[in-house]
């Protein structure tokens, strides 16, 4: 009976439940004695938020994470970012083609669901080859980090500070063990320092570029010709946003405070970056203009780029909305970018994803706000934080309530897992020819 019911799972149940799979297991490991610093193993709720944050690759925590867990602890979160970064189905399929075991057609459907890979074949080889690099830019993240950290921490605690924080920054997850001597710091004391900034800025985007980018990028170099419709979106979606973000942070905020402006143009750069559902910060946050805040904001809902490890509803679905009103604009059937018609499916599924993050969104903050009579501002900076698997927030998250805590867990769960579960939803019923039903216009606006 468990067998047949096995066979009729869908890829977005599959997806679903291994996530909530991981996220139990994680949380019941958090709970166990040694996995805090005072022997005392965490509350069911506090392991579950902490869980949730780091399956979802978000970061916001309700315990600093190097005062509070031990290195046991600390090493199941790096292991369930690690995970959840990749994508719980792909890791255990990875496992089981290392470990010598036949991969069916089941579960290589499986795999290019999770990965949202364009195509079925070869779809272990590109999972191999997404392993390999991930590790080599983890590791060269780490060996850089390592220039700085070595020097500061010591041999073995520099070494496990530079793989937690490549591998964090890679997948976007936001977490830190910065906090040994203030709680909840994140990188505030490097935002002044190049490399540990720029290192940190770089893995953050590589991991939300999506692998598939990587590819075009790696097998077609400048000849931009010969990249995918969708490498093009994403590489001039991401350059736009990161673009206009530096600029909009310098101009209306940083260059007003009291640093060099080397050390202005670094904290631009870098606040651009973050909320590309990375989580770091090098500056406090409450320190910045309101007008800044709500533009973080915006931002860490669009997020990063599918098939990568960011969340957000992601910036094809912005492309595509953009493309789609400018279409209207000129009277045009169908958006249309770089000599290519984007289809109406595309079009369909980008306008519904939105709209259900934007409801979400919206719904979860205001009852952050009401639950906890907070300034609807900072709702909804912690509301886009948690459903963009972000992890940036202004300090909140640990003094909510648990009913605030248990709608950012949902809001993190679905901003993971969610999105992808609609799209496999919408895709996998088959049009049948039917007569139309009689057309008739409503008026808009």
């Amino acid at each position: 009976m468990f067998k047949k019911r096995m066979n009729r799972i869908t890829p977005g149940q599959m997806i679903i439940l291994s996530f909530a799979t991981m996220i139990f297991i994680g949380a019941c490991l958090l709970m166990l004695p040694f996995s805090t610093n005072d022997g005392r193993g965490a509350p069911f709720l506090d392991a579950l938020f902490t869980s949730t944050s780091a399956s979802c690759v978000t970061g916001l925590i309700v315990h600093d994470t190097a005062q509070y867990w031990s290195p046991f602890g600390q090493l199941v979160i790096l292991t369930l970012i690690q995970t959840g970064g990749m994508g719980v189905i792909t890791m255990a399929i990875i496992l089981s083609v290392l470990g010598g075991k036949k991969i069916g057609f089941k579960q290589r459907y499986f795999m290019q669901q999770s990965i949202s890979a364009p195509k079925l074949g070869g779809i272990i080889r590109n999972t191999k080859w997404i392993l390999k690099a991930t590790l080599c830019v983890e590791a060269l993240g780490a060996i850089l980090l390592g220039i700085r950290f070595l020097p500061r921490f010591g041999l073995v605690k520099g070494i496990w500070y530079s793989i937690f924080h490549s591998i964090s920054a890679f997948c976007n997850a936001g977490f830190d063990l910065m906090g040994t001597q203030q709680a909840y710091s994140s990188l505030t004391s490097y935002y002044g320092d190049i490399l540990i900034s720029n290192v940190i800025a770089a893995l953050i985007v590589l991991g939300g570029l999506g692998f598939f980018v990587w590819k075009d990028v790696i097998q077609y170099k400048r000849h931009l010709h010969k990249y995918s419709l969708q490498s093009k979106v994403v590489l001039f979606t991401t350059a736009a946003l990161l673009i206009i973000s530096t600029l909009y942070f310098y101009i209306n905020d940083f260059s007003h405070w009291n640093m060099s402006l080397a050390d202005q143009i670094n904290v631009s750069i870098f606040q651009a970056v973050s909320p590309r559902t990375a989580g770091f910060n090098t500056i406090d946050l409450n320190k910045m203009n309101q007008s800044s805040i709500l533009f973080m904001t915006l931002l860490m809902l669009i997020g990063g780029s599918p098939q990568g490890t960011a969340g957000g509803f992601k910036t094809t679905t912005l492309a595509v909305l953009i493309l789609s009103i400018r279409a209207v604009f000129n009277h045009k059937q169908n958006p249309q970018c770089f000599g290519r018609r984007i289809s109406i499916d595309s079009l369909n599924n980008a306008t519904a994803l939105f709209m259900l993050f934007m409801v979400l969104f919206f719904t979860g903050a205001l009852l952050i706000s009401a639950f906890d009579q907070l300034p609807i501002l900072d709702a909804l900076f912690e509301a886009a934080s948690a459903i963009g698997t972000v992890g940036l927030t202004l300090g909140i998250t640990p003094t909510l309530s648990s009913a605030s805590h248990c709608i950012l867990i949902f809001l993190m769960f679905f901003g993971r897992v969610g999105g992808l579960t609609l799209l496999l939803a919408i895709s996998k019923h088959q049009v049948v020819a039917n007569a139309n039903l009689p057309q008739e216009n409503i008026t808009i606006g």
